[in-house]
């Protein structure tokens, strides 16, 4: 069945936004009498029917209402912007599957890509949702200097290569209901960064034997907490 986003389903009948409407009526091609889903992003599928296909306002009736709970945690995942926009996309269409209630883009000394697409990334989040049937859309904020992201955030774990005292994530404490995680750009974080995050009692953690990239530290960061903490 057809999957597509309304972030305000709150009567029984109501219209979807224009782009979801070209892609419902143009695209798709959809009539009246038709059966879709819609999301709002907030937990709830709709089960609903198609009233009036209007290619700019397509109008929509509620015929059923389903809600998921939140997860009993919260995961909220800050990267560093990948050299190569397509893994930065990738990274958040999986993390989206996942499950990651929280993304920041931090922008580090060694960062090669300086500046996001807000819209882009909130589309691919969107597409990643509908997707995957995850009714919870992630939170993304605007892009963030990791100095300014250390200060304003409370404290959570370091992802970093460098030699030192670590514990692997899997052994981490993640009892908390708030878990951040800082994943560091290709060529990693500076000695200064890590220690401007330790100062501000973020915990460094491994995340195995091998070197990854950014996108894939980012991704083993996500399963390993959804699944330690499922």
């Amino acid at each position: 069945m057809n999957v597509f986003y309304a972030p305000f389903v709150d009567n029984d009948v109501f219209i979807l936004d224009e782009n979801e409407s070209q892609h419902a009526v143009k695209v798709l091609r959809l009539n009246a009498g038709e059966h879709v889903l819609v999301m709002d992003g907030k937990g709830t599928i709709c089960n609903v029917i198609i009233s009036n296909p209007h290619p700019k306002k397509c109008e929509c009736k509620l015929l059923e209402r389903n809600k998921t709970d939140k997860r009993p945690f919260h995961l909220h995942i800050a990267i560093a912007p990948t050299k190569m926009n397509d893994r930065m996309e990738w990274f958040l269409e999986k993390a989206t599957e996942i499950g990651v209630e929280e993304i920041t883009p931090v922008i580090c000394d060694h960062s090669e890509r300086r500046h996001t697409n807000h819209e882009r990334f909130q589309k691919v989040l969107v597409a990643a949702m509908k997707q995957s049937l995850n009714p919870w859309l992630p939170i993304l904020n605007e892009q963030e200097d990791l100095e300014k992201f250390l200060l304003r955030n409370e404290p959570g774990f370091i992802a970093h290569c460098m030699n030192g005292e670590k514990s692997p994530l899997k052994k981490a404490d993640l009892s908390l209901e708030r878990i951040s995680i800082l994943i560091g750009p290709e060529g990693d974080f500076t000695e200064a960064e890590v220690k401007a995050a330790t100062a501000n009692k973020w915990i460094p953690v491994s995340l195995g034997n091998t070197r990854l990239r950014t996108e894939t530290a980012a991704i083993v960061a996500c399963h390993t907490v959804s699944l330690l903490k499922s």
